[in-house]
């Protein structure tokens, strides 16, 4: 094993070790029941119906869910499986537009054991759900939008890792890997560490929106404690960042809050800003996930394709 694969394990298993410490913190424990798949496979296609999807079921249902959902709509989907020590799934990816130029879009569609998983993640898998049904009216003609969705970001970003181990990153010009995309009206791209022509991408088509920076989007260096499937790419030398939700009026809770990870650990077991309050909790469900922040974020990306391409 790889130094650098062995911290994202041990990282994993700190993930899920804090998971199960917060999730018997929530008492009494509520009870959630998944929706009927077929009546969401029926129903709307808005992002804040189609987290229903995957919120409440276990990893195996939510990886076939995706699957099934995206078969289902005649989609191409190229299919990952990867089996190691440290965990087991399947990644699916899909391509749209043309080009050798290509940006990727993640969501991984796993949530830790014990949570409903629904702004981590199942309202992001909603989001590149409904981006992806835009885009196929009117592909890019010089870009390739290429949306990953990975298994076991909760064990150390696991699928992304064997995605990038399997697949070279040939032609790729950047990275945005959605996490907590459903509570908030702010934007924040993180683990920014450097200026690229890709972060200047991303910014530009924030701007063209009406978005200032650090006041309706913030841009935020490497987070120390938490992390997603991005780093991954990053790794590989890829401009590689995080893109969430986060409510105006808790953004400068949020930056000492991830920024300090002595401060967080301790937080964690009292009061932690939203969205971090339901965070990897049993309280992580539906009700919580505001439809109008997946609507702003899957419009924040139709204007990242348009000016990436």
């Amino acid at each position: 094993m790889a130094l650098r694969d062995l911290k994202y394990f041990v990282r994993g298993r700190i993930n899920r070790a804090m998971s199960r410490l917060l999730t018997r913190r929530t008492d009494p424990p509520p009870t959630f029941m998944p929706a009927p798949l077929e009546a969401v496979l029926a129903g709307p296609r808005t992002p804040l119906a189609l987290t229903r999807l995957l919120e409440s079921r276990d990893n195996a249902a939510r990886e076939a869910a995706v699957a099934r959902y995206l078969t289902e709509r005649g989609v191409q989907i190229a299919r990952h499986r990867f089996a190691t020590f440290e965990g087991r799934g399947e990644n699916f990816t899909v391509d749209v537009g043309s080009g050798d130029r290509v940006l990727m879009l993640i969501a991984h569609h796993d949530a830790v054991p014990a949570s409903p998983g629904a702004n981590d993640n199942a309202a992001s898998v909603a989001i590149l759900l409904t981006l992806l049904d835009r885009l196929a009216i009117a592909p890019p003609s010089r870009l390739r939008v290429r949306l990953l969705f990975p298994a076991c970001e909760e064990l150390g970003y696991l699928g992304a890792r064997a995605y990038v181990r399997a697949t070279p990153p040939a032609g790729l010009i950047g990275v945005l890997s959605l996490e907590l995309c459903g509570i908030g009206d702010t934007p924040a791209i993180w683990d920014a560490t450097a200026d690229t022509p890709f972060l200047a991408t991303v910014r530009a088509a924030f701007e063209s929106l009406g978005r200032r920076p650090d006041e309706s989007y913030h841009v935020v260096g490497r987070i120390p404690v938490f992390g997603s499937d991005h780093r991954a790419f990053a790794d590989a030398g890829v401009p590689a960042y995080g893109l969430s939700v986060v409510p105006a009026a808790e953004a400068d809770a949020l930056r000492q809050f991830v920024l300090s990870p002595v401060k967080s650990a301790i937080s964690a077991v009292q009061r932690r800003p939203v969205p971090f309050d339901t965070y990897h909790t049993r309280r992580d469900a539906l009700a919580t996930v505001d439809g109008a922040a997946l609507d702003m974020i899957v419009r924040s990306l139709e204007t990242v394709v348009a000016a990436a391409s």
